[in-house]
């Protein structure tokens, strides 16, 4: 039986793919959580396999992701952690089969394929999210705080970046698979990026691109240096680099306001202290050293600004209200269609 605003039993879950997102970025929440119980981790890969009974002893492990659907009466939720080309097929069957779902970024290849997955959880009565965990990082939260208090003003230039140096090429599905499937940084990265610009600056009348493959390799076209221009209908511009050939990163944040700037540089560290092995409880998890704060100010002076507590955990207390008393789900499926249309734009401009 599915949970219900009555029953405060923990949420039976299952997780299907144990890669970097399996692994860090929802299992350990998951165990985290007394409001979950882990019952069932899907993965076809034997060493992925051995890793996740040693680091997960309770849940059953399974190759097939046939075995969820096959066991749905005994789980309520299920967690697509896999390559974006097989999301759509796993979730449909989920929520077939009765369960809600959970979808990692990027939702869908496709924003048509995102809208027939809300249809089709609407016509069976099932909840349906995407995980945008970035909304909490630390330094996303901390903007948002400055841009509510008025510190920026009004803001006209917003900068944001992903970048890092990784010149033997990207790695696994992003690198292996072809734009039309969901393949490249555009959609891995840029999935981010722009979450974050419409969350913070709203929906955008025009966008510019430019997208590149600099990797060599032949046979896909997954791009890994990528600019994204958007033009949001409140006037701000929003300037979005992701890339995996940057020698020299530029600052993660970088935005300018008729008040004030602020500049941050590095990347959120949660995603380095889950591959540490550090759990979630920790009192530490999420708070940035004093070294990694940003700077308000302008050419005169600028002054250090304390960070919001980056804190992933959130999405999944937020799923557990929304299934049990029907609250508002952490994050709308509608908002990552919205996304995957400016990939999809963003693509289209720059072919022209």
């Amino acid at each position: 039986m599915n949970v219900t605003a009555r029953d405060t039993s923990p949420i039976r879950c299952a997780v299907v793919g144990f890669g970097t997102a399996g692994r860090f970025f929802h299992t350990p929440f998951l165990a985290a959580d007394p409001a979950y119980d882990l019952r069932v981790i899907v993965t076809g890969d034997p060493d992925r396999a051995a890793a996740a009974r040693a680091a997960h002893p309770g849940a059953t492990v399974v190759s097939d992701p046939q075995a969820v659907i096959d066991h749905a009466s005994e789980l309520d939720l299920v967690v697509v952690a896999t390559p974006p080309s097989t999301h759509v097929e796993l979730a449909a069957n989920a929520m077939r089969a009765g369960l809600d779902v959970v979808v990692d970024k990027p939702f869908a290849p496709t924003g048509a394929e995102g809208r027939k997955l809300i249809a089709l959880a609407a016509e069976l009565g099932r909840r349906l999210t995407v995980f945008q965990n970035r909304r909490w990082d630390a330094d996303f939260l901390t903007l948002r705080r400055l841009l509510a208090d008025g510190r920026l003003g009004t803001v006209h230039a917003f900068e944001s970046r992903f970048e890092w140096w990784r010149p033997d090429g990207l790695q696994g599905w992003k690198g292996d698979t072809d734009v039309a499937d969901g393949g490249g940084i555009l959609f891995d990265l840029g999935t981010h990026l722009i979450d974050q610009a419409l969350r913070l600056f709203g929906p955008v009348a025009e966008v510019l691109a430019e997208v590149n493959r600099r990797d060599s390799r032949a046979g896909r076209d997954a791009d890994d240096d990528t600019v994204v221009i958007l033009r949001h209908a409140s006037g701000t511009s929003s300037r979005l680099t992701m890339s995996s050939v940057a020698a020299l990163p530029g600052p993660r944040y970088r935005v300018l306001g008729s008040r004030a700037g602020y500049v941050k540089d590095g990347l959120d560290g949660q995603e380095a202290a889950l591959k540490a092995g550090m759990s979630p409880a920790d009192p530490a998890f999420g708070r940035e050293p004093e070294e990694c704060w940003g700077r308000l100010g302008d050419h005169s002076e600028t002054t250090p600004v304390e960070p919001e507590r980056g804190n992933y955990a959130e999405f999944y207390r937020l799923l557990a209200t929304a299934l049990r008393n029907g609250g508002e789900l952490p994050v709308d499926p509608h908002d990552a269609v919205d996304v995957l249309d400016v990939i999809e734009r963003a693509h289209a401009c720059s072919k022209k």
